[in-house]
């Protein structure tokens, strides 16, 4: 009984054969290979509405695709800054990344600026319209796209932008004299100058620090963000109108995209589609929303109107749209005013 046991367990100790371990090795290795894994670089923090839609869209992905396409979102600059995320997804560096178009594509071709030129375009489905429809905006974007080697893969809006201070109450354009704002874009810079403000380039990362010392004292940015990166700690006042539509996107590395299988390309534009409308149909009301908590914080909202919204305009009309006439093409602005008259 004895010799009996230690023969089987003799049997069992004895080493795989070699063909066993090789299959058993092979399917373990299939199972991993089978798995793509792919970065996505966010510079917003997990709370704001962009990054709460851009982890959406990562989980759906890796949801709907049985975990063969895992995409992992890396917010708060993990990996890269808002002015260096475009350059890593055209490199390879990241597979995918959150980009706001006022910041990355001018860089590539000027001409998008016309994005951020006040109060041209009335809502985000115009100002997407101008660059899918007509044919300056598609030569805009299909040059950019090809020079950063990148794919649209969902719109990520970051929200209309506005004016906030902690230095005093914006009753008017007037009030704006020499105060310290913050500058993120180029075309920001004749606003402030025609405001007699200050400006000094900063960017996102910097902005609570600067404020908190304050370096600056007064920022343009859509109401989301000075909730999600809590600059209404120190903001009190703010301004409308809204001056424009910051638009924002996830963009791929185009060889990266063309690498995946046809079924897991129509997965990623499918949720892209899909997760890009719910995020754009909430921006606006979420801003709103931002606001009203604002006000509840103790904050105060001025919206120019009558005499002063006149003055406004005015300004904007005189002295910002001629300073921005070399920040763009003229038949750039001549066609994108002709797409948004229609």
């Amino acid at each position: 009984m004895r010799k009996e046991l230690f023969d089987k367990l003799a049997v069992l100790a004895k080493p795989a054969p070699l063909a066993a371990v090789l299959t058993m090795s092979l399917t373990s290795f299939q199972a991993t290979a089978d798995e793509i894994v792919a970065r996505m670089s966010g510079h917003w923090s997990p709370t704001h509405q962009s990054s709460i839609h851009a982890q959406m869209f990562a989980d759906e992905v890796t949801k709907r695709s049985n975990g063969r396409l895992k995409i992992e979102y890396y917010p708060s600059k993990q990996l890269f800054g808002i002015r260096e995320v475009l350059g890593a997804i055209t490199s390879g560096a990241v597979e995918l990344g959150g980009v706001v178009g006022v910041v990355s594509f001018p860089p590539i071709n000027k001409n998008f600026n016309v994005a951020s030129y006040p109060g041209l375009f009335s809502s985000y489905e115009q100002q997407r319209g101008f660059f899918l429809e007509s044919s300056k905006g598609q030569e805009i974007w299909n040059d950019i796209t090809q020079k950063s080697n990148s794919q649209l893969i969902m719109y990520n809006p970051v929200g209309p932008v506005m004016t906030f201070s902690s230095a005093r109450e914006l009753t008017s354009i007037d009030v704006m004299k020499g105060l310290k704002a913050r500058r993120l874009l180029k075309s920001e810079l004749p606003m402030w100058k025609a405001l007699e403000a200050n400006a000094v380039s900063l960017p996102t990362g910097e902005v609570y620090t600067s404020l908190q010392t304050g370096m600056i004292d007064t920022i343009n940015s859509p109401p989301g963000s000075i909730e999600a990166y809590s600059w209404w700690e120190f903001l009190s006042y703010g301004q409308k109108p809204y001056q424009y539509f910051a638009d924002a996107y996830i963009m791929a590395n185009k060889d990266w995209m063309k690498s995946l299988p046809d079924d897991l390309q129509h997965l990623v534009l499918t949720v892209g589609a899909e997760v890009g409308q719910i995020s754009t149909d909430t921006i606006l009301g979420a801003g709103e929303d931002t606001l009203k908590k604002f006000v509840d914080r103790g904050g105060v909202v001025t919206e120019l109107s009558g005499a002063e919204k006149t003055k406004f305009d005015k300004l904007m009309q005189d002295k910002v749209m001629p300073a921005m006439a070399d920040m763009f093409d003229k038949d750039t602005l001549s066609e994108a005013q002709l797409y948004a008259s229609k």
